[in-house]
């Protein structure tokens, strides 16, 4: 990555650059609320110059013409570049995001494993499907082609990770892209874009833009010669993306996020370690990185018979969760990303509490004590009990620490409460009952679904949701697939005349 007192963090046909207008912008440290990086701040001409690169490079450069075993090579060398820098990359991505440094070093360790699997996925596939046409004078193969030129847009909750969701399939399938990180969080994503260079990655191919969606991401989605957008965020700024790349007929993937249900049976709780998981998977859920994460449990609904003791002890817990810089020892939760965010969540909070729900935890700013900040975009992990599917927080996606509690009576209630969302991203049941397990899974209307656990993905196993959580998936064969064209190609081996005009 270019040093910041540069503010070239435009990467442009294998150049780094300031943006054309020379405006720049500072990154706060959400910690502190500090300003830490500045960054180069690009517009529609930027994009412009960017979507040039990659048509060039994939109309007349050597990328998409790459052998596959070629191509697999580069993204295992990103990914050992990726280990090397894993405790550089983990600070950067701390410091930007505010999550614990622990939580940055998984996210590394994730990307590199992304970058390997779609390297190894490629690399292992054949040269089409052959199809039998019915007879031997027919040659009838399906193959799969690059799509072209990829606008990659990424939120600022996981920059690296959920670039690296992008970047690697659209690699390993020979396309060029142009990359916009949030304006918020860019910093290892231009570090990642470093790397892929470094790998040996002809330039051209990648490209980076830091700068606002509007008009950065807008011109990136509308773009004549962009062949496919792939955006990750939030629902209206999803449908914007969508609107704007309709004109242009391009292929979209879109993943906007979730109303997540975690469904807690009695039967989960009947025992003390079978409580204590349930209650500590619960926290983990709603709060890992200040509940800023597209598949947070927000929603726990939760049995009736245990519902009391279970929310009794999960409010106990989430008041002691340790609050604080995401790089000091011992803490365990980090600030929200900006103050916007907090007021946001603020915003939900209070209107929860005007339609009756009872607050268990939380619900403000912490107070300075031995635990806990004073400063910087910090806000106490919440418990809202007694709540309903009429109230906002329980219907709209907050991006913060507050997690919400229903209770069911029957299995049926359950599902119905669980599937009572206008999004699909992901869910959760707990339950001994592994025939009840099978048949919960089996009905909720969501596109992960975790049994006995909560939050854990595999980059075999496709990410994508139903509803408005949005189109397409991302990881496993599938995500592949997303950057891909698909071609029949029909060899006739006896060519003759038809007759079928006398002539």
């Amino acid at each position: 990555m270019p040093g910041h007192q540069t503010q070239k963090t435009i990467h442009v046909d294998g150049e780094w650059r300031a943006a054309v207008s020379g405006a720049t912008r500072e990154i706060l440290d959400p910690a502190d609320a500090g300003p830490f990086a500045t960054v180069a701040e690009g517009d529609e001409r930027d994009a412009d110059l960017a979507v040039a690169a990659a048509r060039r490079a994939f109309d007349a450069g050597a990328w998409p013409r790459t052998p596959v075993a070629e191509r697999a090579a580069l993204l295992r060398r990103v990914a050992g570049l990726l280990v090397r820098d894993r405790e550089e990359l983990a600070l950067l991505e701390s410091r930007d995001t505010g999550k614990t440094l622990e939580e940055g070093r998984v996210d590394v360790d994730c990307v590199a494993d992304a970058f390997r699997y779609f390297a190894d996925l490629v690399a292992g596939e054949g040269a089409g499907r052959v199809v039998d046409a019915g007879s031997p004078d027919v040659h009838s193969v399906v193959v799969h082609e690059p799509v072209g030129v990829c606008s990659l847009i990424t939120p600022w909750n996981y920059p690296l990770l959920q670039a690296s969701w992008k970047v690697a399939p659209a690699l390993a399938a020979g396309n060029t892209f142009v990359l916009k990180p949030s304006e918020i969080t860019p910093l290892t994503t231009v570090a990642l874009v470093a790397l892929l260079a470094e790998a040996g990655l002809p330039a051209g191919v990648a490209n980076i833009v830091t700068g606002p969606g509007d008009p950065v991401g807008a011109r990136l989605a509308e773009h004549p010669d962009v062949d496919l957008v792939s955006f990750t965020g939030g629902l209206a700024s999803g449908t914007k993306v969508a609107r704007a790349a309709a004109a242009g007929v391009k292929k979209v993937a879109l993943e906007l996020g979730g109303k997540n249900p975690n469904v807690v049976f009695a039967d989960a709780c009947a025992t003390a370690e079978g409580f204590d998981t349930a209650v500590d998977q619960a926290l983990n859920a709603a709060f890992m990185h200040s509940g800023q994460v597209c598949s947070a449990g927000s929603r726990l609904i939760v049995e009736e018979p245990v519902r009391e003791r279970f929310v009794a002890e999960l409010a106990r817990r989430a008041g002691r969760i340790r609050l604080g810089r995401g790089t000091e020892k011992g803490v365990e939760c980090g600030p929200l990303v900006s103050a916007r965010q907090r007021e946001r969540t603020e915003e939900y909070v209070a209107s929860a509490l005007a339609e009756g729900a009872v607050l268990r935890s939380g619900g403000g700013r912490p107070g300075p004590s031995g635990v806990r900040p004073a400063t910087g975009y910090f806000y106490e992990p919440t418990v809202l009990d007694h709540c309903h599917r009429g109230m906002r927080v329980v219907r709209e996606e907050v991006f913060g620490p507050v997690l919400t509690v229903e209770t069911f009576r029957t299995e049926d209630e359950a599902v119905a409460l669980a599937n009572d969302t206008e999004y699909g991203l992901a869910g959760a049941v707990w339950t001994a009952d592994a025939g009840r397990a099978r048949r919960v899974a089996g009905r909720l209307r969501h596109g992960t679904v975790w049994i006995n656990d909560f939050h854990p993905y595999l980059p075999q196993a496709e990410w994508g949701g139903f509803g408005r959580s949005g189109v397409g998936r991302e990881l496993g064969p599938a995500g592949l697939a997303e950057y891909r064209e698909t071609k029949h190609v029909y060899q006739n081996l006896a060519p003759g005349p038809v007759r079928w005009f006398a002539g």
